[in-house]
């Protein structure tokens, strides 16, 4: 990867052109062809940027240009599409390389797997007297994420999301309808559990007989006793 601390102006052309004036800006040029614009403020995202696949030419300054204090322009050139995006240096303040190697990729924790092992394993938290029968449990339309009964015995489908919305309601609700023409598992009630659930779901899924459940991913895992807290 390069990096380039540059003063410099900016001018993108293609399906909409856009204008950055003369400031102090941070160039990277990635190892996959892509050319991206970064300001010090404004917004983490870059102000303008090319994807892939690209080619940057080195371009002299005409006299106008070379007048006005331009002493580079990188020509970056869009290899699918006309999109031309023109880099005007005036000062190079910084330019640096860096072999960065392979990245493995983003490791979310917390997800939806995270949550459904913990709550296997913590199968009281859906209340007194529940017991865990199994995660996964296969419908004709897709597996319920865990399988489990309640006090007096009756089972119980849980789907788990990190964020709960409507389509979740909707997929319980699906499982439930399967689950329940089944006489060796009739009846079957259904938790919606999530850390987050949207107000116009937790709607929805009362309104269809689905109780919600909020689960703590911290707590769960031992990282926060919500005893402790102050609020």
């Amino acid at each position: 990867m390069r990096l380039v601390i540059a003063r410099c102006s900016v001018d993108y052309a293609g399906r909409l052109s856009a204008h950055l004036p003369l400031a102090t800006r941070l160039l990277l040029v990635k190892s996959d062809g892509s050319v991206l614009v970064h300001s010090d403020s404004l917004s983490y995202k870059p102000l303008n940027w090319m994807s892939p696949p690209c080619t940057i030419a080195m371009v002299e300054p005409d006299s106008e240009q070379a007048d006005a204090g331009v002493t580079e322009i990188w020509k970056v050139a869009q290899a699918k599409t006309a999109d031309l995006l023109m880099i005007s240096i005036h000062e190079i303040l910084h330019d640096s390389s860096h072999e960065l190697g392979f990245d493995p990729g983003l490791t979310k924790d917390g997800a939806e797997s995270d949550l459904q092992k913990l709550l296997a394993e913590q199968i009281e938290l859906l209340g007194e007297g529940f017991t865990f029968v199994r995660r996964e449990f296969m419908t004709a339309i897709g597996p319920v994420d865990i399988l489990a009964r309640d006090a007096s015995g009756k089972s119980v489908a849980v789907e788990i999301k990190r964020r709960g919305d409507i389509d979740g309601v909707e997929q319980l609700t699906r499982y439930l309808e399967l689950m329940n023409r089944d006489p060796h598992l009739a009846p079957v009630t259904g938790v919606f559990a999530a850390q987050e659930i949207k107000p116009q779901a937790r709607t929805l899924a009362e309104d269809r007989g689905i109780r919600c459940l909020l689960l703590d991913y911290d707590a769960m895992r031992g990282m926060d006793d919500s005893h402790l807290r102050l609020f």
